[in-house]
């Protein structure tokens, strides 16, 4: 059994870390009914015997064994972490996996990536090393941050460069979480682009979540519990407020850091949980990523809310298939389906059979347009073990086009600073920062957005081959 590690970096990392832990042990508790450690707990888990642990809390309470996550937990101001420490999960970390400081890095990626990133360096190497080394088998790193901020971008980039050089050989899923144009953070263009160019050069698969997509999916579900269109909701449901992850009150942000939890739910089901077609981690990344940069990643979901919070028929199965190609189930602001493949990955839950999953392909096949060199470019895993409260669930991660406006916006938005040099003096004081950071950070990007431009011009030609041998 292969064993991963979830990093979770400023604010925001915490903040759907944490609701990725809440809802992973609910599933689990679902599941191991006895509540016995084994090889599915221990994926993204570890059995800790407290006894081992002089004066541990634990064993102050009279606890023999508990678990602990496989995480570190990173932020530079310690407000999220210190909320986890006292909410319901408090008991999951200890202080070994948590760095932590005060004041926090100013919106400023200069200041998480150039200052704390020196400044840390060697206290995350230690704590990285102490994690891994608690895995059997260590295959991946998630690494969860956002993209506005100054820790999220700056130091969680400065993360992902440290895993590179310490842990070449183990994979680097990234879940990354875009500002949307109306942020509160004036400079989130400047630390987006910034951290793009680390993203792009670093990470082994870069997965996108675009925060206005976010809050369109939450409205979208709030309009349809107040309708009535998604059957009764319970009281207290997890679809409406977090009851678990940081503490009772809900905060503005909890609905939309579900929907991200439930995607890394998705995504790690096979690695926890046997199935008849189980995904390798590393099968996303040697079927989804033919050229090295393109490895961003869109994903959709279906159902959108998860647990048993809401009283409604199952849905069909076709229907749930439709779902997930529709651009209303999309973690970003885009219509894949009007835009070029180049892979694509299905990852099921639940009570369906190998047979549903190729119907429901080439139904769909017509209607989406794949690179021609890669027209078969499916890949599939199937997870017995569904949601909670749910029949069967899909995620479909497509390396598709579609990403580029996302990425010509934000360039946008950082010209329209960086023409007249606003705030860069900010940047410019930290040590080591230079402008010449800004002019590679865009140049990148461009880059990537003409790689993206040139597969967008091949849409509609097709190459002929030569015919293949055939023997008699």
């Amino acid at each position: 059994m292969t064993q991963s590690i979830v990093v979770q970096v400023g604010q925001c990392g915490n903040q759907i870390g944490c609701r990725f832990w809440d809802l992973a042990l609910r599933e689990h508790a679902s599941v191991n009914k006895k509540g016995i450690f084994d090889e599915a707990l221990c994926s993204f888990f570890r059995n800790v015997d407290t006894r081992a642990e002089a004066g541990g809390a634990d064993a102050q309470r009279g606890k023999i064994c508990s678990l602990k996550a496989r995480a570190v937990l990173i932020d530079m101001e310690e407000g999220v972490v210190n909320e986890i420490l006292q909410g319901p999960l408090r008991d999951l970390f200890d202080s070994k996996q948590l760095i932590t400081d005060v004041s926090g890095s100013g919106n400023n990626w200069a200041v998480g990536h150039k200052l704390y990133g020196g400044q840390y360096r060697e206290h995350i190497v230690e704590n990285l090393r102490r994690t891994a080394e608690q895995c059997d088998c260590l295959q991946c790193f998630f690494v969860i941050h956002s993209m506005g901020g100054g820790t999220g971008s700056g130091l969680g980039t400065f993360v992902l460069n440290v895993l590179e050089e310490e842990f070449p050989e183990v994979y680097r899923f990234v879940t990354s979480v875009y500002p949307s144009a109306e942020d509160d953070v004036i400079t989130s263009p400047y630390n987006s682009v910034l951290a793009m160019k680390e993203l792009t050069e670093h990470a082994d698969c870069v997965l996108p979540i675009e925060n206005q997509a976010l809050v369109d999916i939450v409205n979208k579900i709030n309009q349809m519990a107040n309708t009535g269109k998604l059957g009764n909701v319970k009281s207290n449901s997890l679809l409406t407020s977090n009851k678990g992850g940081i503490k009772e009150n809900e905060k503005p942000f909890d609905a939309m850091n579900n929907i991200v939890a439930n995607l890394l739910l998705n995504l790690t089901s096979s690695a926890r949980f046997e199935g008849s077609l189980n995904m390798d981690l590393n099968e996303i990344s040697m079927n989804l990523v033919p050229f090295p940069q393109l490895h961003y990643l869109t994903s959709s979901l279906t159902p959108l809310y998860t647990l048993a919070d809401v009283n409604v028929p199952t849905r069909r199965l076709d229907q749930m298939f439709s779902d997930a190609f529709s651009k209303d189930h999309q973690l970003i602001r885009a219509d894949p389906k009007h835009s070029l493949y180049l892979a694509c990955a299905l990852m099921v839950r639940g009570n369906v059979q190998i047979s549903d999953l190729r119907r429901n392909i080439e139904r769909l096949k017509p209607f989406l347009q794949f690179v021609s060199w890669n027209q078969e470019g499916w890949k599939t895993g199937l997870c017995s073990v569904p949601p909670v409260g749910h029949s069967h669930s899909l995620l479909a991660l497509a390396n598709n086009t579609c990403v580029k406006p996302t990425f010509i916006e934000l360039r946008d938005r950082f010209s329209k600073l960086y023409r007249k040099k606003a705030h860069l003096h900010h940047y410019m004081q930290v040590d080591g920062m230079e402008q010449h950071c800004f002019t590679e950070a865009i140049s990148s990007l461009s880059s990537l957005i003409e790689e993206y431009s040139q597969l967008d011009a091949s849409k509609g030609i097709h190459v002929s081959y030569p015919p293949r041998l055939n023997i008699i």
